[in-house]
């Protein structure tokens, strides 16, 4: 019986059914469905079509906007101040509100548009077999792929994409890419159930296949979003619609994505601002209450704090910065980033992931060099490959070159007549017959004559190396050598053809598959993937950028191995599929920061190694563009896809790059970088100057028997920094911003405004003391000149930050120019001028005495030689850390 040989082993998946059982389970038949069951199953089934999904509308996007949280923030502040009937305050929040979330809403939008246009469809029509009777004859149609339904029988053509999940019912040379399903780089040989059993019947029983439980590696189905590559063959439909493999891929992940970097960042900076703004009205109350004996009255003046605290600007400057810096990466290098937060998580990137085929390598081979028997290199070898090739081409009159035949041409034609001057052009041979290459043999023959050898015929075969020397006259001990030559080439990442010969007499009769026997066996051709032009450059640039790559391929870990190494990519520790199914989450994380190369990878793989890289603190890019890339787009902190990407793949993405190109994802991640950097320099300046001010209010508030600063003055004075903040937007950060990746760290920013604002609130104290001297004796109103000098002081400070904390001692010469500088000299200037304006007066302040300003240009001085010492002492520990 046939399952006696399996023995009393592990129960083995169960073979595959037949096309006749398959047929029979579908009500169909080889010629098709009659048009009235056609119509019936596509009522019942629907349309082979992929669920679509609803674009977003305009207010439900403007409203998807108010949950960053510095946004609600303001809202709340803006509520209170007009609960306090500090309309003014509320009146500028609720604008900025508006704004912030107008340029939001309006880049997305863009962004959404840009995409839409890139949209192609999977397949428009199908060669479909349909009858008008029972006793009508089948007609072969082109019908739209939308109205195919399971039982419909259809043809396969070299080009065609696979329209539906189908069961091949006949083939001939049919390979297929399937890589947009499962990451192999090599097209995949496919045929029919039955053509297994009839090899392994001409073969013996122990060649038949082995039941196959992984559903991709089933040589007899092929899926919907593959390609036939080459040959031919007729199919049934198995599925259709939201039933197919494809569709399930993108059911499965279709899901919310996790908190990306910019989110972290964002919430835990607005968190710890909003705890400080929580804690500030009540302690200025208590304070008041108890060291003045103030009520009530000095609410409105702790709310101005608070929002004092507050970075009113940060919406609108991070939305600026951000559709500022994603415009011109559109402009300039065709990348579209969809989600307006991803180009800061492309900043943040350290660790990119990505497919090899296609990015690192292109998808096809290139001979790397010939062994012959004795290990050394052999033109011979090559040059009868060539005629195998040539001639297999030219005869067999496939409908697609072969990818390896063509790598053996070029190679062929590359090395010309060097080395090969005994040998005949491979041209000159005459034709006799040839047997195609067939995914079951796994070999093709050329049956040439060599001229003036009218008597001979020469049998060349070419193919898979065990396929070809099982059937050389070899002694089994040099069988065993050879095979396992071509075993240690193949772990290390090449692909070997072996190559044979032989000589018979010629004939008039045809050659069948029952000749390729008794062959002299030449030696092999060794080919490896073509490496992709820039690829090796680009890595360069990526690794100086501190970006870690790693590779999640579907392929074999010696070719992934090699192809880096090609590339000056050290594969370091490489991890194959079943090594990371014995590892749990936690070990997964150390090992996944320390391997390049994952191998073998399946979609659930990729996704969980990419899960395992956030968990251990990296930020995580993903490049993939099929479907079986859809978990890991949506793990990663930014998914980035090609625009010939399948269709749910730029769905999923974040950023869609024009090609496929490294070089493309570096002019990304500067952007990025560019654009965090922005941010960052506008929350450094902007909180350790509100922190400083705040805390000199405090101070003055319990020092002084009146407020140091009455409300409209903390609104004006807001309202000057914030329009001077909207250079930010235009500014350009220094070089070093692209040194490393920008991440906004919550901790950093506490450590730096804590210092700089204690800075700030010395200058202010100090200012205190300038003015009580200033003052002393003088004729003028104290409070309101008062007013006026801390306005002043503040506006000038301000200023000062602006320029020096930007980038620091000489670089300002080099960098600050621009936007940054004239927005630093308009403040100043309001600064001074303002009160000596009939608004002055308006606002409650009052003219100062000349001295003042004296004595403030020394404070100032002094402020600006601290901030420079104090900035250069933290960009050294930071180079440090």
């Amino acid at each position: 019986m046939p399952g006696a040989a399996s023995g009393a082993g592990a129960a083995r998946p169960a073979a595959p059914p037949t096309s006749l059982q398959v047929l029979r389970s579908l009500d169909s038949g080889p010629r098709g469905l009659l048009e009235r069951e056609a119509q019936e199953r596509l009522t019942r089934f629907g349309e082979n079509t992929l669920p679509a999904r609803r674009p977003v509308s305009w207010p439900r996007r403007f409203l998807r906007t108010l949950r960053d949280p510095f946004t609600s923030v303001l809202l709340c502040l803006g509520l209170v101040s007009a609960l306090m009937g500090a309309w003014g305050t509320a009146a500028v929040t609720s604008v900025l509100v508006v704004v912030s979330c107008l340029l939001r809403s309006m880049e997305e939008h863009r962004a959404d548009r840009a995409t839409a246009a890139l949209y192609e469809l999977v397949a428009t029509t199908a060669t479909v077999l349909r009858r008008n009777g029972p006793d009508a004859v089948a007609q072969a149609r082109e019908l739209p792929v939308g109205e195919l339904v399971p039982g419909d029988v259809i043809r396969l053509a070299p080009g065609d994409l696979v329209p539906a999940d189908v069961q091949l019912l006949r083939a001939g040379g049919l390979t297929v890419h399937q890589s947009a399903l499962t990451g192999e780089s090599a097209p995949v040989a496919k045929h029919p159930v039955d053509a297994q059993a009839l090899s392994a019947a001409a073969t013996g029983p122990h060649c038949v296949p082995d039941a196959v439980d992984d559903v991709f590696a089933q040589h007899q189905l092929c899926f919907q979003g593959s390609s036939v590559a080459s040959g031919s063959g007729t199919a049934v439909v198995v599925a259709t619609g939201g039933r197919t493999r494809f569709a399930a891929a993108h059911d499965r992940s279709a899901r919310r994505r996790g908190a990306s970097a910019f989110d972290r960042s964002v919430r835990g900076i607005s968190w710890t601002l909003i705890r400080f703004m929580l804690f500030t009205p009540p302690l200025v109350l208590m304070a008041n209450a108890a060291l003045r004996g103030r009520g009530l009255e000095t609410l409105p003046f702790a709310v101005a704090v608070a929002v004092g605290l507050t970075p009113e600007m940060l919406p609108v400057i991070v939305t600026a910065a951000l559709a500022r810096g994603a415009s011109l990466l559109a402009r300039d290098h065709a990348v579209i980033v969809k989600r307006l937060p991803a180009l800061h998580d492309l900043g943040a990137i350290d660790v990119l992931c990505l497919d090899k085929t296609g990015t690192l390598t292109q998808d096809r081979p290139v001979v790397d060099r010939t062994l012959g028997r004795t290990e050394e290199p052999d033109p011979l070898v090559l040059h009868w490959a060539a005629v195998n090739a040539l001639w297999t081409l030219q005869l067999a009159d496939l409908p697609a070159p072969d990818a390896l035949d063509e790598a053996v041409l070029d190679a062929w034609d590359r090395r010309g007549g060097r080395d090969a001057a005994p040998l005949l052009p491979v041209e000159e041979y005459d034709a006799v017959a040839a047997l195609p290459f067939d995914p079951v043999r796994r070999l093709s023959t050329a049956v040439v004559r060599p001229p003036g050898r009218f008597a001979t015929h020469v049998l060349v075969t070419k193919g898979a190396a065990e396929a070809v020397l099982e059937r050389c006259d070899l002694d089994p001990a040099e069988r065993d050598r050879l095979s396992a030559l071509a075993a240690r080439e193949a772990a290390d990442g090449l692909r070997l053809l072996a190559v044979a010969r032989t000589e018979r007499p010629a004939r008039l009769g045809s050659y069948t598959p029952a000749d390729e026997r008794g062959l002299t066996f030449l030696g092999f051709v060794a080919l490896r993937d073509a490496l992709t032009p820039g690829a090796a450059e680009a890595l360069g640039v990526l690794t100086r950028r501190g970006v870690a790559v790693k590779v999640l391929t579907g392929d074999h870990p010696g070719t992934a191995a090699r192809a880096c190494r090609d590339l000056g990519l050290d594969p370091g520790q490489v991890l194959s599929a079943g090594e990371i199914d014995g590892l749990d989450d936690v070990r997964l994380a150390g090992i996944a920061g320390r391997a390049t190369v994952f191998a073998r990878c399946t979609p659930a793989h990729k996704a969980r190694i990419v899960d395992a890289l956030r968990a251990s603190g990296h930020t995580v890019g993903f490049l993939g563009d099929g479907v079986n890339d859809l978990p890991a787009l949506y793990a990663a902190d930014v998914g980035i896809c090609p625009r010939n990407a399948v269709d749910v793949s730029r769905e999923a993405a974040d950023v869609v790059l024009a090609e496929k190109d490294l070089g493309a994802i570096d002019h990304a991640i500067s952007a990025g970088r560019r654009s965090s950097g922005t941010i960052a320099t506008y929350l450094r300046i902007t909180l350790s100057s509100n922190l400083g001010n705040v805390i000199a209010m405090l101070a003055a508030g319990l020092l002084l028997p009146f407020l140091p600063m009455l409300p409209a003055q903390v609104l004006v004075q807001n309202l000057c920094f914030d329009a001077a903040q909207l250079a930010f937007a235009f500014d350009r950060p220094a070089p070093s911003v692209l040194r490393r990746p920008a991440v906004l760290r919550p901790r950093d920013f506490l450590r730096f405004i804590t210092a700089f604002g204690l800075l700030n609130a010395a200058a202010d104290l100090a200012t205190f003391g300038v003015l009580a001297l200033a003052l002393h004796g003088s004729a003028t109103d104290g409070q309101a000149s008062f007013h006026s000098g801390w306005f002043t002081e503040n506006l000038l400070t301000q200023a000062l930050v602006m320029l020096l904390l930007r980038t620091g001692g000489g670089a300002v010469q080099r960098h600050g120019g621009g936007p940054l500088r004239a927005a630093a000299a308009g403040l100043a200037v309001v600064g001074v001028l303002l009160p000596l304006t009939a608004l002055g007066p308006l606002l409650g302040m009052g003219a100062l005495p000349p001295l003042y300003y004296l004595l403030l240009a020394t404070v100032l001085a002094l402020y600006a030689c601290g901030l420079g010492w104090a900035r250069t002492r933290y960009e050294r520990n930071r180079r440090i850390s």
